[in-house]
């Protein structure tokens, strides 16, 4: 383990609780903390997860500036729910990107777990885009990508990531109730 992982996973703590607290400050950490990972994942041949990390850094600064649109530099930004053409293109995106995602790693690199590392990244990019846009199903779909994240980290051996993957679990459990209380009337734009 490098010192890098360490780091990670404390600019991670850092993103989530600001997050949950719907502070337009949790993109720096999150920017940090995407920028280690990508290195750490490469290492570990989690190719899906090294490229997401990319995709990360690129939506959370989307993300930072359709928050600070929304008056987040000012208050707590406005969350509401989905409705059901996007619930079933997020599930559709999900499934697509892992069946595509999984065979190509499993055809053409030395990918360790190539449908697992699809699976997380498939249904991340679904789940960025979706709290990008303050949308409550973000961290529905978070519980399950922490699920399976954490079975995957243990079998690389990152035992620190696995752990912050668990707090994370923890956290989106707390983050769909906090959102779901602060839930607006008018959907988020």
């Amino acid at each position: 383990m490098t010192w890098l992982e360490p780091v990670a996973v404390a600019f991670g703590l850092a993103n989530i609780v600001l997050l949950l607290r719907r502070s337009i400050w949790n993109f720096p950490f999150g920017i940090a903390m995407v920028s280690l990972y990508a290195l750490i994942f490469f290492e570990k041949r989690l190719y899906g997860e090294a490229g997401l990390q990319i995709f990360f850094a690129v939506v959370q600064l989307y993300g930072w500036l359709l928050w600070a649109r929304a008056g987040g530099v000012r208050e707590a930004v406005a969350v509401g729910w989905a409705g059901w053409p996007v619930r079933i293109a997020a599930v559709a995106g999900i499934a697509f990107g892992t069946a595509m995602l999984g065979t190509i790693m499993h055809r053409l690199t030395d990918a360790a777990l190539p449908y697992p590392d699809a699976f997380i990244t498939s249904a991340s990019i679904a789940a960025q885009l979706l709290l990008s846009f303050r949308l409550i199903e973000n961290w529905l779909l978070w519980i399950v990508i922490d699920i399976v994240a954490v079975g995957l980290y243990l079998t690389r051996d990152l035992t620190l990531t696995a752990g912050l993957y668990t707090a994370f679990l923890v956290l989106s459990v707390m983050g769909v109730r906090e959102w779901m209380k602060a839930e607006t009337t008018i959907a988020p734009a």
